[in-house]
Formats: structure tokens, sequence, C-alpha cells
């Protein structure tokens, strides 16, 4: 099947019992086990007809061969890095989202876990910072909030010559824009809150796999933690994943407009955006992309307040988050990554002036028009 056939009929599209074309929300705890060991449920916790469904139906947009939907997307992190052990090191991005680098610099590294931070578009750096211990490369690509993109080809290959596990987290790009496990990476990860619930309804997180004996590790630890996302919000989030391709398509046409706009923006100093054909990423986006996402990140002009600018705003929503069918607009340095230190953010080229938007689905005269607004605002 195609991509937009597998939204709709992908995973199990149908009730087996019913007929319902529409999941139902199976509200149990428990099942009825007529005979022991042979039910194919016994406890939402393991195994729930309406979590598989969603869990099914990624694994089936990702190419992968099996799905485990979460509670939430850091859930999903955690549960991903429940894998390793004390004493494993990790080579991990350095333009990751805040509450990533919050659970490993607060949480993991106290179970013993180390980590090398490097930019994942060097290659070489890779290489180099691999060791001994070393048992994954984690990396986000595009990246949250600077959208660097690094070859996941590439990455895919150095993780399988020094034997250890890629892993990417997708969820700026979604499985409509690209497929990493189909470019040879062995865990995707996914804030399911984002563009696949796309409705700013749910709070869930994804995690895929291609190798069947990985993907029994990932269920285990799943049930055994046990955060997993619950039958409604399972519900929701297969009910927005169906529509993807067409919000998409929508996301993805505005943010191209956007971009040509603040391009010619004297107030903008500098805009990251895959689709921007002056971006160093640019190749491997067309590459390795189908279509550019529809994040935008630009930084205004030193002296300029980012904070006022987006609370003048009346179309595009002030908010954290992204992916939803509402344009969301927010400033790194103080909303989504004001946990990482300010000398650690600096560095990574996160700086106070740049602003994160999330490009919605709503008209682009209206957009623009806001935008507009809150250039005005600054100019007086």
């Amino acid at each position: 099947m195609e991509f937009d056939t597998k939204l709709i009929h992908g995973g199990i599209s149908e009730d087996e019992f019913t007929g319902a074309t529409s999941i139902p929300i199976y509200m149990a705890s428990t099942f009825h086990q007529k005979k022991i060991g042979e039910s194919k449920y016994e406890y939402s916790r393991s195994g729930n007809p309406t979590r598989e469904a969603v869990e099914r139906l990624i694994a089936d947009l990702e190419g992968g061969t099996a799905g485990f939907a979460f509670a939430s997307g850091s859930a999903a992190i955690n549960t991903v890095f429940s894998l390793f052990s004390a004493g494993d090191h990790f080579i991990v991005g350095n333009d990751v989202y805040g509450g990533t680098f919050r659970l490993i610099d607060a949480v993991l590294k106290r179970f013993g876990m180390t980590f090398t931070i490097v930019d994942t578009r060097d290659l070489e750096a890779v290489k180099h910072a691999i060791t001994p211990q070393t048992k994954a490369i984690y990396l986000e690509t595009p990246t949250n909030p600077l959208l660097r993109v690094t070859d996941i080809a590439a990455v895919a290959d150095i993780a399988k010559q020094y034997h250890v596990l890629s892993i990417i987290d997708n969820t700026f790009a979604s499985p409509y824009v690209q497929r990493p496990l189909e470019l040879g990476v062995d865990i995707v990860l996914h804030s399911a809150s984002k563009y696949l619930g796309g409705h700013s309804d749910v709070i869930a997180g994804l995690v895929v796999t291609k190798d069947p004996d990985l993907g029994q590790k990932i269920g285990y630890l799943q049930n055994a933690i046990g955060g997993i996302l619950a039958p409604q919000e399972s519900w929701l989030l297969q009910r927005g994943m169906k529509t993807l391709s067409l919000r998409m398509r929508a996301h993805l046409k505005n943010a191209q407009a956007i971009f040509e706009y603040l391009n010619n923006q004297p107030m903008v100093s500098k805009i990251y955006y895959p689709g921007d054909p002056e971006n160093p990423d640019y190749a491997v986006a067309k590459k390795q992309m189908h279509g550019f996402g529809a994040m935008i990140s630009f930084e205004l002009q030193p002296g300029l307040d980012p904070k006022a600018f987006v609370e003048q705003l009346r179309v595009i929503t002030l908010a954290e988050s992204l992916g939803a069918l509402e344009s969301l607009i927010e400033v790194p340095a103080i909303m989504t990554h004001g946990a990482i230190p300010r000398d650690i953010r600096l560095q990574n080229g996160i700086k106070d002036e740049l602003i994160r938007l999330s490009v919605g689905v709503e008209d682009q005269v209206d957009l623009l028009a806001d935008l507009a607004r809150g250039f005005h605002y600054l100019a007086d």
C-alpha cells in the first residue's frame, strides 16, 4: 500500500468483532481468560486492543516490525535508554529537545551512564567520539530548535560499522516527511503529541523498531516500566494519524510561504529552515526528506525583543509544543529549552533572540498578516 492508504487501512483498521471502522476504546483493565495462557490480552499494561491498533499503525507507517505506545515522548525516550546499563556511553546530538537534555543531565547520569555531545552532521566527529563503551548514537533530525539536518543513512552506517545502535527522534519530520528505518536506523522515536496526533489534544510517545529481537526487548521494558498509553489517548492518536497526509500538505505549503516572507524581512537576522537553498544542510535534506517540514526558527536582529514580538500575535498561538493544526510560536531560550544552562545553550547556537514557529494550516493571508503585526510593533 502507498503511504496515504496505509494511514487509513494500516495497522488494525477495523474491529474484528463488530466490523467497526473506528477501533473501539477498550476501557478494560483486565480480560477474561477462558484457558490459562491462551488469551490474547491479560492486563492492559501488558496489552490493550486500542493501544495495539495505534502501535501496529505506526509500525506500518515507519516500515518497522513492532511499534510501542507510551504516555509521553519523554516516557518513550526513557524506556529506550532503559535498554542500557551503568557504564554505557552514548553519543548525543548537540541540538536536542530541552526535555531530552534534562532527562540525560539530571536523571540518566545519576545511573552511571555517560554522554558525549557532538554535532552529528560532522561524521568524523561522530566516529571520533565512539569508545569501547559506546552503545548508541542518539540524535534528532531536523533538530529542535535549529532545524539542523543530519545524514541519516551515513550515521546508520557508522553505527553498524562500530556495532552500536542508532536512535533517531523523528518528531519534527513525521513519517510523512522521512522514514529513518528505511535508511538503516535501528530505533525511531516520536513525541506523538505533535504531528501524529495533530490536534493539541493528546500527550503520547511512540517507538518503532525493525529488528524483531530489539522489538521484544522494548516490549518487555514497556510492560516492566509501565509508562503505557491509555486507551482513550490511543484512540485519539490513531484518529489524528489518519489525517496526517492531508494536514502535512497544508503545513508544508504554508511553511514555504512564511519562509519566503521572513527571508525578505529586514528585522530577521537569520532563518533556520531545511528548505532554504542557502542552508548548508539543504542538499542532505533534499536527499532524505519528502518535503522540508513545517518548522521554522528565526533570529531577530540584535536588540529586538522576541518576547514582545510573540506576545503581539493574535492568530499564531503563543504556546509550547508543535505540529498542531494551529500555528504555535515560542521563545526557546525561556520556554522549551529553558532547562539548558545558558552557556551551553549559547554554545549550541540557541540565542536569546531565537523564535521557533510551528506553522499550522490556517490561511496564509492571516498568518502573514499576523507576523506583520509583530514586526510592526517592534518597528514602533
